[in-house]
């Protein structure tokens, strides 16, 4: 028997980016900066394209279908004919939701302040079905608020559920969802379960065999740090007949020769492809992406998780010392939080001090969200801390 090998924690990743010394990016959750390699992928897909003569039919499916091998590992996902390759998470969202059938009066179950993106195509769906959209909303408790949220959207949840939308973590404060609990209830109520893992798909562990949701779609330029505008998504056995956004060509099956694509075909490439976008084949963001992802995979999201909360718990303490709020470790993400100032004091009041401190952070509804990433150190969070204590005192 095979011991599987151990891996190192990670020190910082400071070398792979072009983040200069005193800038204090702590925003990944907004878009992360290009690792070195994956920015000269990008640059390579323009060399490229001075070429056409050297580009051959297989340069159109060969990194593409290592994108799907890629993201389907990172998510543990058996088969890499499952992920389709989109331009966005509304996308990929709209394209879930527009091949559900669900049953009339029946009830989808969203979060309060939950990203549009899985948010408008399930408007859509419920005003063209005459579904009833109910929004679980944080709760005020004077514990913890995650754990609480947690039990509102399980107790939402009920034999009327015909389609659950989620993410895992919350895009505005980090609040960890239990999804492998989501998931188990809505096997039991035969709910359709759609997870927007933008938020935490590369960051954080991600179970999909364990969780099983119907489709999970991730953006590419947050935590899986790729280039804006492409995207992957994840479609269970519920989609593999399901009507796609775009006819595309190369989505057919037979598409690979290109002497007989004017031999039209109605037949799609195996279980998701058909979702694939038009020009799925981009020379540049794919390879952009997959060569991030392979960075990811060397990483490992459990050991970018670790990280994060070793830089984090320190700066985090002494923020308490300051009547700063965070939510219990256990119901929050290391790489993704939200600090709440005492009572009475607008986050706005924080702007001047992080501008004159080149610290950016995003504020979102009453949180002051912050999202370290490896490239991070726990200075950086100490210099947050001094901005907050500066507007404090």
């Amino acid at each position: 028997m095979t011991t599987p090998a151990v891996l190192l924690p990670l020190s910082r990743q400071t070398e792979g980016f072009h983040i200069p010394a005193g800038v204090h990016y702590l925003n990944c959750a907004y878009m992360s900066p290009l690792l070195r390699e994956v920015e000269e992928a990008g640059i390579e897909g323009l060399r490229l394209k001075r070429r056409p003569f050297d580009t051959t039919p297989d340069d159109f499916f060969r990194d593409s279908d290592r994108l799907r091998e890629a993201f389907a590992t990172l998510v543990g996902a058996a088969d890499p004919a499952r992920v389709a390759i989109v331009p966005s998470v509304s996308y990929g969202i709209t394209a879930a939701a527009r091949n559900l059938v669900p049953d009339e009066g029946s009830r989808i179950v969203i979060l309060g302040e939950q990203f549009p993106s899985n948010v408008y195509p399930w408007r859509r769906l419920a005003s063209d079905r005459r579904l009833e959209l109910v929004t679980v909303d944080p709760p005020t408790v004077s514990g913890s608020r995650g754990e609480a949220w947690n039990e509102a959207l399980l107790d939402a949840i009920d034999h009327s559920t015909s389609v659950i939308a989620l993410p895992q973590y919350h895009w505005m404060d980090g609040t960890r969802f239990d999804l492998e609990t989501v998931g188990r209830r809505a096997r039991e109520v035969g709910a359709a379960l759609i997870i927007d893992g933008t938020q935490s798909v590369g960051a954080a562990p991600f179970d999909l065999e364990a969780i099983g949701p119907d489709a999970l779609v991730c953006a590419g330029y947050k935590w899986l740090l790729g280039p804006y505008s492409i995207s992957l998504a994840w479609y269970g056995s519920r989609f593999d007949e399901g009507a796609p956004l775009e006819e595309t060509w190369i989505s057919r099956l037979g598409s690979d020769d290109f002497r007989r694509v004017a031999e039209y075909r109605d037949d799609y490439r195996p279980a998701a492809a058909r979702y694939d976008m038009g020009e799925r084949s981009n020379f540049i963001l794919v390879p952009m992406q997959l060569a991030a992802i392979r960075q990811i995979l060397e990483w490992t999201p459990e050991r970018i998780q670790d990280y994060c909360r070793n830089i984090t718990r320190g700066p985090l303490a002494e923020a308490a010392s300051l009547g700063v709020s965070v939510e219990d470790e256990a119901w929050r993400g290391a790489h993704l939080f939200g600090l709440r100032l005492p009572v009475g004091v607008d986050p706005a009041r924080l702007v001047p001090e992080l501008e004159a401190r080149s610290i950016t952070v995003s504020l979102r509804g009453s949180a002051v969200r912050v999202a370290p990433h490896v490239y991070n150190g726990e200075e950086d969070l100490q210099e947050l801390l001094e901005a907050i204590r500066s507007t404090l005192a």
